[in-house]
């Protein structure tokens, strides 16, 4: 039995190897974002400076999350709505009502 993730809605996608390449890359420097703040608290760098670095990361991160949902909405939507499952627009709106919190 394949367990599912507890994050997770145990749902698919095949994605392009384009789509999948770009955000993997967006990931990887993110994820080097990260790492440079960590190594920034364990020098001692001013509280500010750290601050900004944060700040784009966060940036970074609303960044992959724009192309992302703009490839949902294409793909996996736009699909299921000529398919005539509407459930989707239902499950949309409240993928955006959590990502507006």
């Amino acid at each position: 039995m394949e367990e599912k993730c507890c994050c997770c809605s145990g749902k698919h996608k095949d994605r392009e190897e384009t789509e999948i390449k770009d955000l993997m890359n967006r990931l990887k420097r993110i994820e080097g974002q990260v790492r440079g703040v960590e190594g920034m608290l364990e020098s001692g760098a001013y509280c500010t400076d750290i601050l900004m670095q944060v700040s784009a990361i966060t940036s970074a991160l609303n960044s992959f999350n724009k192309v992302l949902l703009a490839n949902h909405v294409k793909t996996c939507v736009a699909d299921n709505i000529r398919q005539g499952n509407d459930d989707v627009i239902d499950e949309l709106v409240t993928t955006l009502q959590k990502l507006m919190k």
